[in-house]
């Protein structure tokens, strides 16, 4: 049964950083995909960013370019979002998702994504 729990959700300053966490389990950690999605009261669910945890490559969201790292612990079964240079407009529920790597036609469609974590709030104050 793949399982994915995420933690770091937190309220921070507009400026700060956080890190969050995506553990998962259950599955082959190396043929699947881990994206970051989040939900913004009253807002459809968006694509963050993504990794392939076959071969490393990552996708990310225009709006978080340059401020948002993902990575992946392939030893751990964990993956990270580090969150730099926070905004108000970051503020959200943020989930981790897991699929398949081969059946996923656009990383940042939640529909593509097949597992999903319970969620952790971020709230970024201005």
């Amino acid at each position: 049964e793949v399982q994915l729990v995420e933690s770091g959700g937190d309220l921070v300053q507009a400026g700060g950083s956080l890190r969050l966490s995506c553990a998962a389990s259950g599955f082959t950690f190396d043929d699947y995909a881990i994206g970051w999605f989040r939900q913004a009261p009253g807002k459809e669910r968006e694509g963050v960013s993504c990794i392939d945890n076959s071969d490393g490559s990552t996708y990310y969201a225009d709006s978080v370019k340059g401020r948002f790292t993902i990575s992946s612990d392939n030893a751990k079964n964990t993956v990270y979002l580090q969150m730099n240079s926070l905004k108000p407009e970051d503020t959200a529920v943020y989930y981790c998702a897991a699929q398949t790597i081969q059946t996923i036609l656009d990383w940042s469609e939640s529909a593509d994504f097949g597992s999903w974590g319970q969620g952790t709030q971020v709230t970024v104050s201005s």
